[in-house]
């Protein structure tokens, strides 16, 4: 019985672990949805009626809290994931610090929160700011639905460096950098048992001579899982240092390395680089049956040459570079390369940086996108701008294809790079959204020709362009449950609006793709693919916000939406359908109209205002009059007033209906076909659907071409040797003269120019179904000439590049900026290409004082008319500092790489910062007296010897000239007034923020300050370089014990006299040695005052041994020696032995004494002399001792007053210090 019972726990145990990490309906647990990376999904109720209406906005906003040492907000990389936990959705997001979080999906409340590691500094990759500041957690993860497991790598540094005590400035090193394999419990966050796995220090399994380096190597491919593994894409960062692209996999549970394959596995050298997996993010994709699929970048290896033998697509190179590749997995998570595709224009596409893996390779729907003979079609666009669609089983190799080209089902040239991947809709036969950078996104049709192989047709657009800049974000397509006419095409954007959302299906009549719906927000992440939870979209930033976009309301009203027509010929009405709604709610139905087309009708119309209570029903008639023929819908709305709040005030119903002509209709879509190409770059190809709308057979009268229009004057073509029509550089292939019933025919264009200019063609067709005509356009260039120059310091030229060579900003002062410009000119024939900007990587955000404005100007995928320019400015901003510092050298670097034959190249800036030299100067025009820092002063004395003056001109040039007249080491200011020269340095130097007042006589230099928190006196100190070493290193504050033959013999205190005064002498230099060598023969020899020498052979009575803290004056002439105090003389004896009261101390203790008249007045009046002299006064809670006959400093008490009402509390303390030192001695 018992053991019946424990498996009965057990297996209730098991029951409960399953629904617990059940995958929702509506969870998105990997990048694009699934692992073909189709760029469809169908799952995420997403009504086009809703998404169309008011309701459907910004729902929440999430605001991530991350914001590492200060360098900025952290950013999203890793597309968001969407996963349920018993009945709650959540959204997990990864950031590029490093930082995990849980947030609940319909509300973006942060449920749990967890950082891993400190991040990565991107300043470490010299000057590669793709991203920027940080990099952490850039790749999407992927959730095991069995386990509830999150999986994804994270970049950051070696253990030693993990208390995030660093900086850009002082960073741990590139070589210091490690990535993690990571498999986090999204119940709480918490690390899985066994994991993390490090990785750094993985060999290669195909080339152990290549090691994975974390440092040096980049992880952004969606993470995949097939079964037990999961497996990672690797490339690098812009394509430096000796990297090889890879897929490395994991155990699920161990979190061991299975696999770990270089895309680099040939026996060239490891400094070969190249065949980077990184897709703009996009996920390796598999098939379901043990293919793993993904594209790579540039690489060096040179395995294939130009004019090489062709290779077939089953017999891979070692080095996949520029690849599409396949990749067999094996039950023991291995990987073997089983065929591959590889563009035949290779070699110029390495050397222009023109990758083909800058998308995902993406698998079609095969239930759609499918003919006989390519059953199974994939395709991958990459940044030359050509599309291309491939046999899944017989990927093509490598100039397999007639002439050497291209083994593919089609290629087609777009107008400029593409990073996105597609979005797909596999419904009404079947189309492809091509994002491209700067122009249109181009929607393709799919069909099969007459040879059972695939087209795919240009027949509409995105009425707006895409953003010239990189970034513009993975298409996606979304329908609701997979009905027909319920497509969305979802995309994100840099610039323009920033989330926009479009009917997926071309209108019937021909035209753009309808704008539904768009938002604009601040800094969407580049390369962005949005997720989709339950009716909701998620879109990440780079500014640590993560948006949701969905209707925060449900309907009132529940009407069985869609009714489907039966097929109806055009001109004619439907039998009506009854359309029945029931009452969610108690509410007030107040109109019922359509929406959209006027194809549909309505009546039998309640009257209105219709009070329903819930469960109540109302109906109508609906009907379907088809004015134009296909697939055709339209909504009528339901408007209610609802007394529940929280439900929409529009309910959407759904009409459709197939409109047929019992006639032929001949259709021609697209319209127009253009082409945009490069003489000698080869053919490029598309195509045009012939379409019979009607229910009877079409025939052709006539096809007639046309050079000069479209009414004419008609032209006999010329006939291929293939049975083609040519005419001038266009050949056209499959001009049918019959059309079936509902039929259509792909005609094949194909454009290939041997002289630069314009070229079109207008084709007429003539038929029973009626006439139409198809425009087809062409425009070859010559080959672009790229000029680059930079404007010059003095910007009255233009200084061109040359290799090897800096461009210079010159010098520019501290607290200044310089701009100057960078142009790009297209300098080729009036007949050249574009030039495009294939490679652009701009110093944008890098530390250091020179850099680029924007990331924006001159960016990635720029194109540049023949004979015209593009811009970018670039700025040396020197901070403020102070004078006469040495200058220094600022750099950045900027890659580029355009579509010219010229390869990839590096613009290198330099700045030299310069500060203003003042004061008497060298012969090489920089000033005698150098900065030195920022000091301490009255601590407790003045720090340096004399002031020769202070007054509202004071400059630091000033006082360096005056300080140098009079022979003196130093020059200091302090409380913008004052000007102090000596030859000792102060004991402690301080911050430079610590001096923060300006000069009373410059606004633009500082002289001294109060420290940062506005507690202290600070001295801007400059040195003679003639007479200064360097080393501002001192020693603390002592008694010396010693000096010569003489010992230190004690402090005296004098009442009546002095100790002993045989000989004496004032000096702003003394020092104990030199006051015992104006000595030199005395038997003793005392320092008083900081700067006055005695010299003695007796001590007199009066004078009494005290503390030798009650010496605590430093010496003019060095600050790290005290020179006895006031009434206090420092006593040396020729041959003696130390005092046994001495000490080395160096904490200074209040003088103590007993003075025989005290005056308790509030500030010190009546003091005359010699009657006040031994006298003590009180003032401000300090006591003070009055010395008649001696002149200590040369100042007067005028010179002290407060004039300034302003002065703080602080300041008056330290000039009344100031009246101490001149006048008296502080003895309690």
């Amino acid at each position: 019985m018992a053991s019946i019972l424990l498996i009965w726990l057990a297996t209730l145990q098991l029951l409960f672990s399953l629904s617990v990490h059940a995958l929702g309906k509506t969870d998105t647990i990997t990048w694009g949805g699934g692992n073909s990376r189709t760029g469809y999904e169908t799952n995420h109720n997403m009504d086009p009626a809703i998404v169309g209406s008011a309701d459907f906005s910004r729902i929440w906003t999430a605001s991530l809290p991350g914001n590492f040492n200060g360098l900025g907000r952290e950013q999203i990389f890793a597309s968001p994931l969407v996963y349920t936990i018993g009945s709650t959705q959540y959204v997990f997001i990864a950031t590029t610090q490093n930082n995990i979080y849980k947030l609940n999906a319909k509300t973006g409340e942060i449920t749990a929160r967890r950082n891993l590691h400190v991040p990565f500094l991107t300043a470490e990759l010299d000057g590669c700011v793709d991203i920027n500041p940080t990099i952490g957690i850039t790749g999407t993860g992927v959730i095991d639905p069995n386990t509830g497991l999150w999986y994804f790598t994270a970049k950051t540094y070696a253990d030693q460096f993990q208390d995030g005590n660093f900086s850009p400035t002082n960073r741990p090193g590139r070589r210091n950098g490690r990535y993690y394999f990571h498999a986090i419990n999204t119940a709480d966050l918490s690390e899985a048992t066994g994991f993390p796995t490090l990785i750094d220090g993985t060999i290669f399994r195909n080339n152990e001579r290549r090691m994975f380096l974390g440092g040096d190597t980049h992880q952004r491919p969606g993470l995949l899982q097939v079964g037990d593994y999961i497996y990672t894409g690797w490339a690098s960062h812009c394509v430096q240092y000796n990297f090889t692209g890879a897929v490395i996999g994991f155990h699920r549970t161990t979190g061991k390395v299975v696999e770990a394959f270089a895309t680099q596995g040939g026996p060239e050298p490891i400094t070969v680089e190249g065949g980077g997996v990184w897709m703009s993010g996009g996920g390796l994709a598999y098939d379901g049956a043990g293919s793993m699929y993904f594209s790579t970048g540039n690489g060096y290896a040179g395995q294939l040459p130009e004019k090489g033998r062709p290779v077939q697509g089953r017999n891979p190179p070692s080095a996949l570079e520029e690849a599409v590749v396949n990749l067999r997995v094996g039950d023991d998570g291995s990987l073997k390369p089983v065929d591959f595709f590889m563009p035949w224009e290779k070699v110029q596409l390495d050397g222009a940086d023109k990758d083909l893996g800058t998308t995902p390779f993406q698998l079609l729907p095969q239930d759609t996108f499918s003919c006989p003979n390519d059953r199974r079609i994939g395709m991958v666009t990459g940044k030359s701008g050509k599309s291309y669609w491939l046999n899944l089983d017989n990927l093509g190799g490598y100039q397999m294809g007639p002439d050497r080209l291209d083994d593919a089902i089609q290629v087609t040239q777009n107008e400029n790079s593409v990073f996105a991947g597609a979005g797909v809709l596999p419904l009404g036969g079947g189309y492809v959204y091509v994002t491209v950078t700067g122009y249109q996104t181009k929607v393709f049709k799919f069909s099969c020709n007459s040879a059972g192989r695939g087209v795919f047709t240009h027949v509409s657009a995105t009425p707006e362009n895409n953003a010239g800049i990189l970034g513009t974000g993975h298409g996606t397509v979304t329908t609701l449950d997979g009905r027909e006419g319920s497509g969305l095409l979802w995309t994100t954007d840099r610039e323009g609006q920033n989330l926009r959302i479009y009917e997926a299906m071309p209108p019937a009549e021909g035209g753009n793709l309808k704008l539904i719906k768009a938002f604009n927000f601040p800094d969407v992440t580049k390369f962005a693919k949005m997720s989709f939870g339950d009716g909701i979209a998620y879109i990440p930033t780079t500014n640590g916000v993560l948006h949701a976009y969905g209707s925060p309301v449900t309907l009132p009203l529940n009407c069985s939406s869609p009714y489907d027509f039966p097929r109806t010929p055009i001109g004619n009405t439907s039998t009506a359908l009854k359309v029945s709604c029931k009452a969610n709610i108690k509410t007030s139905l107040t109109q019922l109209r359509i929406s959209g087309n006027p194809n549909f009708r309505i009546d039998g119309l309640p009257t209105t205002p219709l009070s329903l209570n819930t469960g109540d029903t109302f109906s109508f008639n609906a009907y379907f009059a088809p004015k134009t023929v296909g697939l055709l819908s339209s909504d009528v709305l339901a408007n209610t007033s609802n007394a529940v709040a929280g439900f929409s005030t529009s309910t959407p119903i759904t009409l459709r209906g197939n409109a047929t002509s019992a006639t032929p209709l001949l259709a021609i879509s697209p319209g127009t076909v253009s082409f945009t190409s490069m003489v000698g770059s080869g053919p490029s190809s598309n195509s045009a659907f012939f379409l019979n709308n009607g229910d009877s057979l079409l025939t052709f009268r006539n096809v007639s071409y046309s050079i000069k229009s479209e009414s004419g004057p008609w032209i006999s073509p010329n006939v291929t040797r293939d049975g083609g029509t040519q005419v001038g550089p266009f050949t056209f292939s499959n001009i049918p003269t019959t059309i079936a019933a509902n039929g259509q025919v792909v005609v094949g264009i194909t454009y290939n120019a041997t002289q630069a200019g314009n070229h079109a063609v207008y084709i007429k067709a003539f038929s029973d179904g009626g006439d139409k005509i198809l425009d087809v356009f062409g425009t070859a260039g010559s080959a672009p000439v790229a000029v680059v120059e930079f404007q010059s310091p003095t910007n009255s030229t233009w200084l061109p590049y040359t290799p090897g060579q800096n461009f210079s900003f010159g010098e520019v002062l501290q607290g200044t900026t310089r701009n100057l410009v960078l142009r790009i000119t297209n300098n080729g024939s009036d007949t050249a290409s574009p030039l495009g900007l294939t490679i652009s990587k701009p110093p944008f955000g890098v530390p250091g004082i020179v850099g680029a404005a924007n990331n924006i100007d001159l960016a990635e995928g720029t194109n540049i008319p023949a004979g015209q320019s593009r811009n970018a400015t670039l700025f040396c901003a020197v901070p403020e500092s102070q004078v006469n510092v040495p200058n220094f050298k600022g750099s950045a670097k900027w890659t580029f790489n355009t579509n010219t034959d010229g390869g990839k190249f590096e613009l290198h800036f330099d700045c030299t910062a310069v500060s203003q030299q003042l004061g008497p100067k060298l012969a090489n025009g920089t000033s005698q007296f150098g900065y030195v820092g920022c000091f301490r002063d009255l601590t407790p004395n003045r720090q340096l010897a004399t002031m020769p003056y202070n007054g509202a001109q004071n400059t630091d040039g000033q006082c360096m000239e005056l300080c140098a007249a009079g022979d003196w080491k130093f020059a200091g200011t302090s409380y913008r007034e004052e000007c102090w020269c000596g030859n000792a340095l102060p004991l402690t130097k301080d911050g430079n923020d610590d001096c923060n007042f300006r000069c009373s006589g410059a606004g633009n230099q500082t002289c001294g300050g109060d420290g940062v928190f506005h507690d202290k006196s600070m001295l801007s100190l400059f040195a003679d370089k003639q007479k200064f070493d360097g080393n501002t290193t001192t020693t603390p504050l002592t008694i010396p014990q010693r000096s010569g033959e003489y010992t230190y013999a004690g402090c005296y205190r004098e009442t009546t006299g002095k100790t002993f005064n045989q000989k004496m002498t004032n000096s702003k230099t003394l020092t104990v040695d030199s006051c015992m060598k104006f000595c030199e023969g005395s038997t003793l020899f005392g320092l008083q005052w900081s700067e006055e020498c005695f010299c003695g052979s007796t001590i007199a009575t009066s004078a009494s041994l005290t503390n030798d803290t009650d010496c605590n004056m430093s010496c003019k002439g060095d600050n790290s020696q005290y020179c006895g105090a006031g009434s206090r003389m420092q006593v040396y004896r020729l041959g003696g032995t130390l005092s046994s009261t001495s000490t080395t101390s160096t904490t200074s203790a209040t003088p103590t004494c007993t003075p025989t008249t005290i005056l308790n007045t509030p500030v010190p009046t009546g003091i005359n002399c010699p009657e006040s002299n031994g006298t003590t006064v009180a003032s401000f809670g300090q006591n003070f001792v009055i010395e008649c006959g001696i002149d200590h400093t040369g100042g007067d008490m005028a010179s002290t007053q407060n004039n300034d009402d302003n002065i703080t509390k602080q300041q008056y303390v330290n000039r009344y210090n100031e009246l101490i030192n001149w006048y008296t001695e502080l003895i309690n």
